[in-house]
């Protein structure tokens, strides 16, 4: 299989709801590798972010972050790799990576890592 790093996703959730952010197609796999979470408010935000490899069921049970406050105009980088083929992996097309923010329009979250492609 091919590795293809590069960014995955980006988003800024306009609302409370949880979000899927990525997900992968047929013939990949997605390593997530690094989640950057940006509040370019002048209040503190709290952000959930969940990995569920099969299903769309966001709450505590498939959290990697729940609650955690980011404070005002700051940001945090969180790695989850050491080279270029570890990460979080998303291997079911049904899998998805999402993100909700405590605060509408507060918070921007942006994914970087690999694509894994067969063939």
């Amino acid at each position: 299989m091919a590795i293809n790093k590069r960014h995955l996703a980006q988003s800024r959730p306009a609302d409370t709801s949880s979000v899927s952010i990525v997900s992968p197609i047929a013939d990949q796999i997605i390593i997530i590798q690094q989640i950057i979470v940006c509040n370019s408010t002048a209040a503190a935000a709290t952000f959930n972010i969940y990995l569920d490899n099969d299903g769309t069921t966001y709450g505590q049970a498939t959290a990697l972050y729940f609650g955690y406050s980011l404070a005002a105009n700051t940001s945090i980088i969180i790695s989850f790799s050491q080279d270029s083929e570890s990460g979080l992996y998303l291997t079911n097309i049904a899998g998805n990576l999402a993100v909700s923010s405590g605060t509408a329009s507060a918070l921007t979250f942006t994914v970087n890592g690999a694509i894994m492609v067969a063939g």
